[in-house]
């Protein structure tokens, strides 16, 4: 098992989204444990070691050693049954919309399917978002979206422009009206940011004006009411984005 590294993608996707990560015991303690079953360390349907061994392994308090469990249960990770122990469950059972699990995922290393089904999540939530912010928008939520747009293209590290890019599609949620787009946002932030761990436009000044435009493209069309139009310049921003990922995969991966 990995001891936790100085900074976990946890804390990177934190930093960016502006959410400042928890560094208690009991926080360490469920990092290390939920990356070591995504990892494999603990394979599904396997029993995890007693709680004596937790415990000597974390030196934490046996508290804090529940909360850990009970969290990782809650996640659906892992069930605790009478004289058999803890047992990883299936990666079926496990709340993929849970921003912790999905870290875990990036942390580990995700697979070009794990991208694919989040570029799909994506597809579904954000498309639909982006027309009905045609709609709905206000005059300063049009404006403001142009503006952040044009913002992407000053950004001097992955981290600034993922912090943009991320404001662009909060704005593009609440301008939706609906409660719940804006409230699956989080899904969306996590994509958004554990994908410029793979890969970013910021390394490639064509990439940059690229997603400069396609992203000028969306808010143009939301400033203009067209919805059709909104929907495909967002599907266009979600399909590019996976795919430079899945290009930089591909890349990284050992040659044969």
């Amino acid at each position: 098992m990995r001891d936790t590294p100085e900074r976990t993608t946890s804390e990177l996707i934190a930093s960016i989204a502006g959410r400042v990560p928890l560094r208690n015991l009991h926080s360490q303690v469920l990092w290390q444990l939920g990356v070591a079953i995504v990892g494999g360390d603990y394979p599904e349907g396997s029993i995890l070691p007693s709680d004596s061994e937790l415990l000597a392994r974390f030196a934490v308090s046996r508290t804090v050693l529940r909360e850990a469990l009970k969290t990782l249960a809650a996640k659906g990770m892992i069930e605790a049954r009478a004289r058999i122990g803890t047992r990883v469950l299936p990666r079926q059972r496990w709340n993929l919309f849970d921003s912790d699990v999905l870290s875990w995922h990036f942390e580990t290393g995700p697979d070009v399917e794990l991208l694919r089904s989040l570029a799909e999540i994506r597809i579904g939530v954000e498309v639909e978002s982006a027309a009905l912010a045609a709609s709905r928008r206000s005059d300063e939520q049009a404006e403001a979206l142009l503006a952040i747009a044009n913002r992407m293209g000053e950004a001097r590290t992955p981290e600034e422009f993922a912090r943009t890019d991320l404001a662009f599609h909060r704005t593009v949620a609440e301008a939706s009206g609906n409660p719940f787009m804006a409230s699956v946002s989080a899904l969306v932030e996590l994509a958004l940011t554990a994908a410029f761990t793979i890969s970013s436009p910021v390394e490639d000044a064509a990439l940059t004006a690229a997603a400069v435009k396609s992203h000028t493209r969306i808010a143009r069309a939301i400033q203009a009411g067209d919805a059709d139009e909104a929907r495909l310049a967002m599907k266009a921003v979600i399909t590019e984005g996976f795919g430079r990922a899945a290009a930089r995969m591909a890349e990284n991966q050992p040659k044969r």
